[in-house]
C-alpha cells in the first residue's frame, strides 16, 4: 500500500537529489515549470511507443502522477502484457525526469509533460492513469472522458461527494470505461471469504470492524512557503492557492482538507468498501458519526490521527478505527485486534473472518476454520484493461457507481468530524448507544491513546453531529441547528478555484 509518512518523505528527499543530478536546479529557478515540461515534451513528442493500433491491440496508456503509488503502476505496466506506456505527466519536473530516466537501458522514451491536458490532448492515448492528489481526481477524471479517454483513477474516487456524482455523469455521457483503484475488490481470497459469510456458514453478520492502525508522525511546521522548482498554481488546482506551512510539499498534502481527506480517505476507503463487498451493502447507511482528534504530534496537519467513524446501517453496522500513534511511546510498532492492523473484521454469530489481502474465518475460540489466501487484488489493473477492449463496463470489478458508496462513507465520515465540537468522554460514549459496538472500539481508541500519555479531559475528542443521509445527501444534522446543517451540505460540494472548475453540466 501507501507506506507510512515518514518513509515516503525521506523517499522525496532521495527523488529529489537524484533528480538535481539529472536536472540543472538553476534551469527551473529562472524559468517556469509548465515552460520546462514543454521543453521535455518537444525532445520526446515522437514516441516508438504509441504508433497507432488496430482492434484488440494493446491499450495505449498515460500515466498522470509518477511518484508513489504512480510510479508503481509505471513500473507494472511496462511490462504487462496488453499495455503500452505512451505517456508520462507530474506536475514536478524532478519527478517525470527521474520517471523518464528509468526508462533507459534499451526502452524507447514516452512523450512526457508536465501539463496533464497535453497529455489527454493527444490521439495515441486510449486510456490514463491518475494518481494526482486527491483533489485533482475529479477534474483530471472528467477531462479525460470528456478527451475520450478511458480512466483507471486511484483512492479515493472524488476530494468531495458532489466531484463523485459528476464523474459518473461525464462516464455515462461519453462512454467511458472506468474504474477506480479499490483493487481489494479483485482479490480472489477476499472474493471467496465474502461469498462463504453471505452463504451463512458462520452465522448471521452483525458488525463490521473495519481497521487501520499506521503510524503518523510529525509533518512538521515552516513558516509559509513557496515550492519553487515547479508550478505551484497547476499542483494546487482545484484547491486554494494558499502557502505551504508543513515541512514537504508531497505525501503530507493527505492532512490538509483543502488537497486531500485525512485517514479516513486516504488507507480508510479500502477497508470501508470491503464492509460494503462483505456486506452487500449499496448505499450509504441512514446516520454516520465520527469522533477522535489530533494528539501528541504538533504539527500543521489538520485531519485527526486517531478516530472511529460509525455507520448506522439497521443491518450489519460499519465501525472504523484508526490509530495513528503507536502501542506506547519510543516504540514504532502498532496495536492490532484479531491479528489485523489494515483491514477488516467481520463479526458473525459463530465466529469472524479477519483480513485484507485474503484472510481467515476463525469460530468463537479464536480457532481457524477456513482459509482464503489472497493477492491483494493483483489483477485490478488487467480487469480495468480487459474491460477498455471489451466496453463492458459490467467487467469492471470496481466502477465508479461502486466506488461513490465508499468514498461518500469516508466524506460523510469526515463532514460529521468537522462540524462537531469538543465534548467530554461520557457524551461521546452516550451519543454511540445505538451502536453498542462502537462503545468498545472507542474503549479500545482512548487506552492507545492512554498509553501515549494523552489525558482527555485536558484535550478532549472532537465529537461530530450525526448526519442524516439520504443516497448523496444530507437530509439533517443532530443538533447545531441550520448552521450545522448549512456547513455539511457546503462540505458536500465545496468549491474550486478558477479556472480549474468542474461545470454543473459535465
Amino acid at each position: 500500500m501507501h507506506g507510512g509518512g515518514q518513509s515516503d518523505r525521506a523517499r522525496e528527499d532521495f527523488n529529489a537529489t537524484s533528480a538535481m543530478a539529472l536536472i540543472n536546479r538553476r534551469t527551473f529557478l529562472k524559468t517556469s515549470a509548465l515552460a520546462a515540461g514543454a521543453g521535455l515534451a518537444s525532445r520526446l513528442t515522437r514516441s516508438a511507443w504509441a504508433d497507432p493500433v488496430g482492434a484488440g491491440a494493446d491499450v495505449r496508456i498515460g500515466i498522470i502522477g509518477l511518484r508513489n503509488k504512480g510510479g508503481d503502476h509505471l513500473k507494472r505496466l511496462l511490462d504487462m502484457p496488453g499495455a503500452r506506456v505512451v505517456a508520462l505527466c507530474d506536475v514536478d519536473p524532478r519527478i517525470l525526469s527521474q520517471a523518464v530516466e528509468g526508462l533507459k537501458g534499451g526502452r524507447a522514451a514516452p512523450f512526457a509533460t508536465t501539463e496533464a491536458r497535453a497529455l489527454l490532448s493527444r490521439s495515441d492515448v486510449d486510456a490514463v492513469v491518475i494518481a494526482a492528489p486527491n483533489h485533482w481526481h475529479a477534474l483530471l477524471t472528467v477531462w479525460a472522458c470528456q478527451a475520450g479517454k478511458d480512466v483507471y483513477v486511484e483512492k479515493p474516487m472524488s476530494h468531495t461527494v458532489w466531484e463523485g456524482r459528476k464523474m459518473i455523469q461525464a462516464a455515462a455521457k461519453y462512454g467511458r470505461v472506468v474504474q477506480v483503484g479499490t483493487q481489494h475488490r479483485s482479490d480472489p481470497g477476499l472474493q471467496a471469504a465474502s461469498k462463504y459469510l453471505q452463504e451463512g456458514h458462520c452465522g448471521r453478520m452483525l458488525h463490521v470492524h473495519a481497521v487501520y492502525f499506521n503510524l503518523r508522525k510529525d509533518i512538521g511546521y515552516r513558516l509559509p512557503w513557496y515550492p519553487d522548482w515547479l508550478s505551484y498554481d497547476a499542483f494546487c488546482g482545484p484547491a486554494p492557492m494558499a502557502p505551504l506551512e508543513r515541512a514537504s510539499l508531497h505525501y503530507d498534502w493527505h492532512w490538509s482538507w483543502a488537497t486531500g481527506n485525512g485517514d479516513l480517505g486516504n488507507n480508510g476507503v479500502h477497508v470501508l468498501d470491503m464492509g460494503l463487498f462483505f456486506a452487500g451493502h449499496k448505499a450509504a447507511p441512514p446516520r454516520v458519526l465520527c469522533v477522535g482528534g489530533r494528539y501528541v504530534v504538533a504539527d500543521h496537519a489538520e485531519t485527526p490521527n486517531s478516530m472511529v467513524a460509525v455507520y448506522d446501517y439497521p443491518e450489519v453496522p460499519f465501525v472504523f478505527e484508526h490509530r495513528g500513534l503507536p502501542a506506547k511511546p519510543g516504540v514504532e510498532y502498532m496495536d492490532q485486534t484479531c491479528g489485523v492492523r489494515f483491514g477488516i473484521v467481520v463479526q458473525c454469530e459463530g465466529g469472524y473472518f479477519a483480513g485484507m489481502n485474503g484472510g481467515a474465518v476463525y469460530d468463537g475460540a479464536d480457532k481457524v476454520v477456513m482459509k482464503f489466501p489472497g493477492d491483494g487484488g493483483a489483477g485490478h489493473m488487467s480487469n480495468f484493461l480487459g474491460a477498455v477492449r471489451s466496453r463492458r463496463v459490467a467487467d469492471l470489478a470496481a466502477p465508479l457507481e461502486v466506488a461513490q458508496t465508499a468514498a461518500t462513507l469516508c466524506h460523510f465520515g469526515n463532514i460529521s468530524y468537522r462540524i462537531g465540537r469538543t465534548a467530554g468522554l461520557d457524551s461521546a460514549y452516550d451519543s454511540l448507544e445505538a451502536v453498542p459496538a462502537a462503545g468498545h472500539y472507542l474503549e479500545g481508541l482512548t487506552k492507545n491513546l492512554g498509553a501515549n500519555g494523552v489525558d482527555l479531559k485536558r484535550t478532549p475528542l472532537r465529537l461530530g453531529r450525526w448526519v442524516q443521509v439520504d443516497g448523496d445527501e444530507i437530509t439533517q444534522v443532530e443538533s447545531g441547528g441550520e448552521d450545522a446543517l448549512g456547513r455539511a451540505r457546503f462540505l458536500l460540494r465545496e468549491t474550486h478555484r478558477p479556472p480549474y472548475v468542474i461545470p454543473d453540466q459535465v
